[in-house]
């Protein structure tokens, strides 16, 4: 909770800073790459650096977190703290790094706003920060205690061992441990990240997916070939597809990730739009697995049948729940998809139970607009769920 100190002030600057907030987190990075570069070499990706993402999550993290203080002084966000701190846990991120976080910011903070900022001012944002560094600090110890890690201690080797071509641009690879133990348990809907070394010596992180059900003695991530016109965009998932071969060794974080399959037996709803369908397929093979009754409706948009990856095992998978049912929609059906709709997801003539909890997971513009249906169908907003690949540019919406 925000002291009733700093309450006013935040108050009565947050206009100021949330206009500044975007100068003031570009900044903020070029400061910490200067006095860092093995940040951004190894750690940071280099596509979202280079198109803004990044900054924009950043800037939107601390004015969603501000703001959620004053309006809910006493709750804690923990849905946007949670799902923060499970990507950093996934980096490796260790408690010492917010405070070089913290040098950089308030030197940028300073910077950017002048005179206007006034040591009462300064101790009121650093207040924010703390409050928000301190919360992530606790949620992330957690999460390596739960993992059986040591704080940033995340990484293992692993090898493919088997690699499909799923559609032109999308590619699965199954990884076992080196030493033929179980690569690990996880829960469904989890992601790992993968650290690859690129031919300038960097070692670029990226965040995939556990594509098929835990159980397994191995794991599986479907890998989408990013196409951007500048580079670096693409650059991990790119090398993965022309260079990653079965023997090929991978160094994989442990499993980690809020979007999960909920426990009990209450009626589910799984929104994917292109590779967002990948925690929903290990959502899915659990849920067969363990001879789940529930009712599941599964919604899945992509631009054709062709660019549908695992769509095979999608309709296997979806078949072997009593109460699944699977919905369609395809820009370009063509023949191959008679029971198909033609354009994007729509849920509004979809039948929803009550009680319904719906997992989203895809490009922001599709969960926006599947959120807002689901909203207007008269879905709690609590009860919807999603999932972002690459920076979270969408904060505060649970």
């Amino acid at each position: 909770m925000l002291s009733s100190e700093s309450t006013p002030v935040v108050r009565a600057t947050l206009p100021a800073v949330g206009a500044a907030i975007d100068e003031i987190a570009a900044l903020f990075y070029r400061k910490l790459f200067a006095a860092h570069p093995e940040l951004l070499r190894d750690l940071f990706n280099r596509g979202n650096q280079a198109n803004g993402e990044q900054r924009k999550a950043l800037a939107g993290s601390i004015a969603a977190f501000a703001g959620m203080l004053l309006e809910h002084p006493e709750t804690r966000p923990d849905a946007m703290l949670g799902r923060i701190a499970n990507k950093h846990a996934s980096l490796g991120i260790t408690s010492d790094q917010y405070k070089v976080v913290h040098t950089h910011l308030f030197a940028a903070i300073a910077e950017v706003l002048g005179d206007a900022v006034t040591p009462e001012v300064a101790a009121a944002w650093d207040e924010v920060y703390w409050l928000m560094a301190n919360a992530l600090i606790a949620i992330e110890t957690d999460l390596y205690q739960r993992a059986g890690v040591a704080e940033g201690d995340v990484w293992q080797q692993l090898e493919i061992t088997e690699r499909r071509q799923e559609t032109p641009d999308t590619a699965s690879f199954t990884l076992r441990r080196t030493d033929g133990r179980p690569a690990g348990d996880f829960r469904p809907g989890q992601y790992v990240s993968v650290r690859l070394e690129l031919p300038d010596g960097a070692r670029q992180l990226r965040q995939y997916s556990l594509s098929a059900a835990p159980g397994r003695a191995d794991w599986r991530i479907t890998v989408k070939r990013v196409r951007g016109a500048a580079a670096p965009d693409g650059e991990v998932s790119c090398r993965l597809h022309e260079h990653a071969r079965p023997g090929d060794r991978l160094d994989v974080s442990v499993p980690f990730g809020d979007l999960v399959l909920p426990e009990g037996d209450g009626p589910l709803l799984l929104a994917s739009a292109g590779i967002g369908s990948t925690p929903m397929l290990s959502m899915l093979g659990h849920l067969a697995a363990t001879g789940a009754t529930r009712r599941v409706a599964v919604l899945h948009g992509d631009r054709s049948p062709a660019d549908h990856a695992h769509l095979a095992e999608l309709r296997q998978l979806v078949a072997a729940l009593p109460g699944g049912t699977l919905h369609r929609w395809y820009e370009e059906p063509g023949d191959a998809a008679p029971d198909a709709a033609t354009g994007l997801v729509d849920v509004a003539g979809l039948e929803l139970p009550d009680g319904v909890t719906a997992y989203l997971c895809g490009p922001l513009p599709f969960m926006r607009a599947v959120r807002g249906g689901l909203l207007r169908r008269g879905v709690p907003a609590a009860a919807v769920h999603y999932e972002v690949f690459g920076p979270d540019l969408w904060l505060g919406r649970e």
